[in-house]
């Protein structure tokens, strides 16, 4: 369920951004049983949706049989409980829906301390949801009730665990600050991976450095950075990290929780930013990663644009190498530059070219000093 702003502020629909919720959910593991939008100046601030909206889903719940509601933007604890209320079912937000498909996700230690902290977050201010029924218990004057003491205990353990998670994520970051430092006295420039989620950074990742990472045609398969060493056929060396892919309306408790996985992009010397220009949305994909990179104060970074997939639109790689214009985004995307370049992962079409490209930056940046390291 999702709203579109009849005076839109950005550049994408709310179809589009419906296909990529229901897309989110698949990963989830949900069964999709229908869709719906409605277009408002702004969203209900009580119930997200219009009363006659509300009215509807009551109305196709027997038809549907659906258990579960998920909306397009991140409610506020009043919306989701007067939607609840209404409903009779389960009502999940976008970020709630981010957030577990991240839980599955995470491999390794810091991912799973990187989500808890982001889902404790996100739960504390709803709490009172959680206990509205036993305030009833407790209502009257002089009374504080049951409800009330419940909401507090939760609020203590909760921030006593949001304190424990965050002072553990500080020693991983501080774990990671000493190995940045050790590849700072080595001199090894680091190149990192960016670019939406399913753009092909894994697969591309894997064939640079033969690093057998798991490659899924699935949203955020990806979660924990991974850094491998790579040699040039020059013999020129290289560090290069594969990161978490981005996505539109990307939570801002991620960005705060994934803050020590995050700073690994701080440190790169060249950012590699993927594309996958076969997607109907490419220009926004592409937009929303430059504009999250401006956001962690990246835009100064080198980068190359490596666009993706390009084997789903040609037969051979010999067609590719014929090209006079860019498939797919030509008419849709404007580049910053020209340091771009066609590859397809898969395959491995404008590999060897993307890999001249890389050690003619570092060359480049040798020459005029130009690494941070």
């Amino acid at each position: 369920m999702g709203v579109e702003s009849k005076t839109p502020h950005h550049n994408w629909s709310g179809h589009d951004s419906l296909q990529e919720l229901s897309s989110l959910a698949k990963a989830a593991g949900a069964n999709i049983v229908g869709m719906s939008i409605q277009k408002l100046e702004a969203p209900s601030s009580t119930h997200y949706v219009g009363k006659g909206k509300i009215a509807e889903l009551i109305n196709l719940k027997e038809q549907l049989q659906y258990n579960t509601v998920i909306f397009d933007d991140e409610l506020s604890p009043r919306q989701q409980r007067n939607i609840e209320e209404l409903l009779q079912v389960k009502i999940i937000d976008r970020t709630t829906l981010i957030l577990n498909i991240f839980a599955m996700q995470a491999r390794t230690r810091e991912g799973r301390l990187q989500v808890e902290l982001a889902q404790h977050q996100y739960l504390l201010p709803r709490l009172i949801g959680q206990w509205r029924h036993l305030e009833r218990l407790g209502a009257g004057i002089g009374t504080r009730g049951p409800g009330e003491s419940q909401i507090e205990t939760d609020r203590r353990l909760i921030h006593k665990r949001i304190n424990r998670l965050k002072a553990e994520l500080e020693n991983v970051r501080r774990h990671r600050a000493l190995y940045r430092n050790r590849r700072k006295e080595k001199e090894i420039p680091i190149v990192a991976l960016v670019g939406y989620t399913n753009a092909g950074k894994s697969t591309l990742f894997n064939v640079l450095c033969k690093a057998g990472v798991t490659v899924e045609n699935k949203l955020f398969s990806t979660l924990d950075p991974v850094t491998r060493r790579v040699t040039l056929p020059n013999g020129q060396q290289f560090l290069i990290t594969d990161t978490v892919g981005f996505i539109r309306k990307l939570p801002p408790s991620i960005i705060t929780s994934f803050r020590a996985t995050l700073e690994e992009l701080h440190e790169a010397n060249l950012l590699l930013h993927v594309v996958d220009i076969t997607h109907r949305d490419a220009a926004t994909q592409y937009s929303t990663v430059e504009k999250i990179i401006a956001e962690l104060n990246l835009q100064h970074t080198p980068r190359i644009t490596v666009l993706n997939k390009v084997d789903l639109g040609l037969s051979c790689e010999v067609e590719m190498e014929t090209l006079t214009t860019i498939p797919y985004i030509e008419k849709q995307i404007v580049l910053p530059n020209t340091n771009t370049v066609l590859i397809s992962a898969v395959k491995g079409w404008g590999v060897n070219k993307l890999r001249d490209k890389i050690a003619s930056w570092l060359d480049n940046a040798l020459i005029h000093g130009k690494h941070k390291n």
